[in-house]
């Protein structure tokens, strides 16, 4: 019987109209359950007063289900309501719904917002540190010298900040952390201590003043995650969501120190070759990467039109010739950039196990002093790279070609040493000129007659050293991408995924049991 000629049967026989309402609903359903009928079923959900000639009555507000909804449905079908279903047809939300829409909506808004807000902050620290880091290595190598009159002073001031160094080392712990650490922490640990805070900034601006061959990355990332971290915790909003947002920092701050806001997202969304596909952020995350990258690069382009400054990357290859020979000599390059990090990660080993023997406080002096040795014997293997790239681009550096390899294989053993004897960095940079170095010399030999060719194995040779170093092709492949032509993106992947294969092979076999390992972790 449905429900309007049941409420019929009961009018006209003498039942007030409370009574009868609430004699239908008893009759028909139990409170907040279904009700069986011919044709389906209905939902209960309360009653309300209608006017009716004698008064009011109680109607109960049911929902008609059909037949065959009804018994597909293992559980009560949930309630929902239709224009139908208001009282005036109308078909508005309840002040519920809009609450919790205006709720999700404000939501959205905040993470946007802090994302902003996370961007421009990463894009303040970022300019602020390099132009610190600018001023003082322009007081130790231009202004001092120039008023002694000659660069001997270097040695003695590289190893009084050395010994610095090492004494901040000894009571406040080995900072900074490299960049793999410092993402490593944040993706697994989902934590980074930022209590250390200043002591991070200084260790991370000495090396760099002193001309140490290491780069500003790890620094500024350790520094980015710091911050991130310590507005979690004293953001009521951000706190469960930190580790997202020292993402976001990260990423920024990699693209705008790299000039390649892509290359930040892959360096720390990409999965290291693990055998799977690469998994990139979803189009939400995406979304905020982009919203955090645009806000960082703004507050720096205000930041440099208001102080008349700029931030300059990595010199670029303006050409680059691709023919079959240079097709055929990938098959020597790819090889060469391998031995290349296979030298840098067993000289990484050996000083480590140097530095081990080493007293506290007296590696770092050791390092400072041999940093401005190398001032006086070898300046083109003194800081990151950059500035001494571009001379050898632009042909103001005229070296002969062994005179390259020989820097190449120099600049990587001062790297592992700088990093292991306590002046720490970042190693992207001293790589891609090393890498560089190790290109043009080998094209140079193979065909003396054109630079193009010495841009093409420049790039496919670091891509090789880079792709086995970090394991990530695509993160690689938008890195060199600032050095390097555009034609040579699919050389560049290549290279960078076949490095990585081959170094990934070669840790296999040098520890077989580490793949158990990982495989039994997770369980």
């Amino acid at each position: 019987m449905h429900i309007t000629s049941s409420i019929s049967v009961l009018r006209g026989t003498g039942v007030p109209c409370v009574l009868r309402g609430i004699m239908h609903v008893a009759i028909h359903a139990r409170a907040d359950s279904t009700m069986w009928m011919p044709h389906g079923g209905a939902d209960f959900r309360g009653m309300r007063l209608h006017p009716c000639p004698h008064g009011f009555e109680l109607i109960p507000l049911i929902r008609f289900i059909p037949l065959k909804e009804l018994l597909l449905s293992q559980k009560r079908v949930p309630w929902t309501v239709a224009a139908s279903d208001t009282h005036d047809g109308s078909g508005k939300h309840s002040r519920r719904e809009r609450g919790a829409n205006g709720t999700k909506a404000k939501n959205i808004a905040s993470v946007a917002a802090l994302a902003v807000i996370l961007g421009a902050v990463a894009g303040l620290v970022l300019w602020l540190f390099l132009q610190a880091v600018s001023i003082g290595t322009s007081l130790v190598w231009d202004t001092v010298p120039s008023f002694v009159g000659g660069m001997w002073i270097a040695v003695p001031i590289c190893a009084v900040g050395g010994c610095a160094l090492g004494l901040i080392h000894k009571r406040y712990g080995d900072y900074p952390d490299e960049l793999d650490v410092v993402l490593g922490k944040v993706r697994r640990e989902k934590r980074y201590d930022y209590r250390p805070i200043l002591t991070i900034l200084v260790c991370a601006m000495l090396p760099l003043i002193l001309g140490a061959s290491v780069g500003p990355e790890a620094g500024l990332t350790g520094i980015i995650a710091a911050l991130c971290y310590w507005i979690g915790d004293n953001v009521s909003f951000a706190r469960e969501n930190a580790s997202m947002y020292t993402e976001l920092g990260e990423a920024a701050t990699l693209g705008q120190l790299f000039h390649m806001p892509l290359f930040g997202i892959l360096a720390v969304e990409e999965t290291g070759m693990d055998g799977e596909a690469p998994k990139l952020p979803r189009i939400g995350k995406l979304v905020l990467y982009c919203l955090s990258a645009g806000s960082s690069i703004l507050v720096i382009w205000c930041l440099n039109q208001a102080f008349d400054t700029s931030l300059e990357g990595f010199p670029h290859f303006i050409e680059a010739e691709i023919s079959a020979v240079d097709c055929i000599a990938v098959l020597l390059y790819i090889p060469v950039g391998v031995a290349v990090y296979l030298l840098y990660r067993v000289a990484c080993k050996a000083a480590e196990k140097g530095a081990g023997k080493v007293p506290a406080v007296w590696k770092e002096t050791l390092c400072g002093a041999a940093v401005g040795a190398m001032c006086i014997v070898a300046p083109m293997a003194m800081f990151s790279g950059e500035d001494q790239l571009a001379g050898l681009i632009d042909g103001t550096e005229d070296i002969m070609p062994w005179m390259l390899i020989g820097l190449c294989v120099l600049k990587v053993l001062m790297t592992a040493f700088c990093l292991r004897f306590g002046l720490k960095g970042g190693h992207f940079f001293p790589l891609i000129f090393a890498c560089s170095c190790m290109g043009m010399g080998m094209a140079m030999l193979m065909f003396p007659e054109s630079a193009g060719h010495a841009a093409f194995a420049a790039g496919v040779l670091t891509a090789a050293t880079l792709g086995a170093q970090l394991k990530k092709p695509l993160a690689v492949t938008m890195l060199l991408l600032l050095c390097f032509p555009f034609r040579m993106l699919f050389w560049i992947f290549v290279a960078a995924a076949v490095g990585g294969w081959i170094a990934k092979t070669l840790d296999r076999r040098e520890s077989p049991g580490s793949e158990a390992v990982e495989e039994e972790a997770p369980a």
